[in-house]
């Protein structure tokens, strides 16, 4: 099987612009001199989506205190965004992918294969990136229970 993404670790992070759940723009430039966790994800609100957007709420405040910022990325548009972040309380920005422009500048839109059926979806990566924008790790067996520990070893999920 081909690796889910051609990017690696030690290479930059391509720059990227998007539109939030509330329609800001946010700029990877916009976080230099911060490390970010840049997740991509297929859908809100399914059980696996949701197992890990809450995995990554709870470990929040770690996540503060060793300097990163989270940005979820998923196809669907803002106002489902809207839904799933007051749903379950999150506190991070959601981008709405809807073109899968983002996606493909991180090489994370992939042919997939359910019962049978072939169709174009998210490949579920993480790209934890550091204060200079270089990709620090590209986590491609991403746990969704337990995610958080696999980016910040201390925390409790």
């Amino acid at each position: 099987m081909p690796a889910i993404t051609s990017l690696t670790a030690q290479t930059p992070a391509p720059d990227f612009e998007g539109k939030d759940q509330n329609g800001n723009l946010i700029k990877l430039a916009d976080y230099k001199g911060k490390k970010v966790v840049l997740y991509f994800y297929p859908k809100d609100d399914t059980s696996g989506c949701t197992a890990q957007a809450c995995d990554l709420r709870d470990n929040f405040e770690a996540f503060v205190e060793a300097g990163y910022q989270i940005i979820g990325v998923s196809p669907d548009d803002e106002k489902s965004h809207q839904k799933f972040i007051q749903k379950y309380n999150l506190p991070f920005p959601l981008i709405a992918d809807t073109d899968k422009t983002i996606h493909n500048l991180y090489d994370v839109w992939h042919e997939k294969s359910m019962y049978g059926r072939k169709y174009m979806g998210t490949a579920r990566t993480t790209f934890v990136i550091d204060e200079k924008g270089v990709i620090e790790e590209v986590i491609t067996k991403v746990n969704t229970k337990a995610h958080a520990a696999q980016i910040l070893p201390k925390t409790k999920s």
